[in-house]
């Protein structure tokens, strides 16, 4: 098996209220991408890495990419403009012996060996695999309500927490799979890779990750990541 993992780090991490490109920020004076690449690097399962940049953070992705020896990183391409872009120019850039590939955000610095480890088992039997936490909060439907001056959301409908999962990455999937859906339904607006292969009518399955493997979006994530990093 010839497994390929791309790295997002496209995003510039507007919500995050930071000058400096979200996958360069440090965390305990690291940038936020090294805890990714260290993790997946360290895989014995995982043969190389394609890191997707954009024109601003590239060069400090390859300098990063160099200070800690990532070897594994066989190219640093750039993105599009939305996520799925920067996908596809990933998965555009992968080895042909490639047979499952590993999507994940370098926006989730805290992937865990486990996780990742039990997605590949799943999607080399399923063919799709994704990661995800049962949702602990209450989740109540909404809609806006706007007459005047007065401005309101009202609860639709309360939905049926035990059957709700939060997404997270990585997602693991065969490669004609996931190239397939992307060929197929990449100019849809998607939040996440499994959406597109769902279109193809293929089960994913569910892996359970971890609740520490926060996605990095504001000013107030950073903080907890900085006290995640040192456990």
């Amino acid at each position: 098996m010839y497994l390929s993992a791309i790295l997002l780090a496209a995003g510039r991490g507007l919500r995050s209220k930071s000058k400096i490109s979200k996958s360069l920020i440090k965390i305990n004076s690291k940038p936020l991408i090294f805890y990714s690449l260290k993790t997946l690097s360290s895989l014995s399962s995982i043969k190389d890495i394609i890191v997707v940049a954009n024109s601003r953070n590239l060069k400090g992705i390859i300098n990063t990419v160099s200070k800690y020896r990532i070897g594994k990183v066989i190219r640093i391409v750039c993105g599009g403009k939305r996520r799925q872009d920067s996908a596809y120019c990933g998965l555009k850039a992968i080895d042909r012996r490639t047979d499952l590939v590993l999507i994940h955000d370098a926006a989730r610095p805290f992937v865990n060996k486990k996780t990742v480890n039990a997605l590949i088992k799943e999607a080399q039997r399923f063919g799709a695999a994704i990661a995800g936490v049962p949702v602990k909060d209450t989740v109540k439907e909404a809609v806006s309500y706007q007459h005047s001056a007065i401005s309101r959301n009202i609860v639709k409908k309360t939905l049926r927490r035990e059957n709700l999962w939060a997404i997270q990455t990585p997602q693991v999937f065969k490669k004609d799979l996931i190239l397939r859906a992307y060929k197929k339904f990449g100019h849809l607006d998607v939040t996440d890779d499994a959406m597109l292969v769902e279109k193809l009518g293929v089960k994913v399955s569910i892996v359970l990750g971890a609740y520490k493997n926060i996605k990095i979006t504001t000013a107030e994530d950073l903080r907890v990541a900085t006290c995640l990093a040192d456990n």
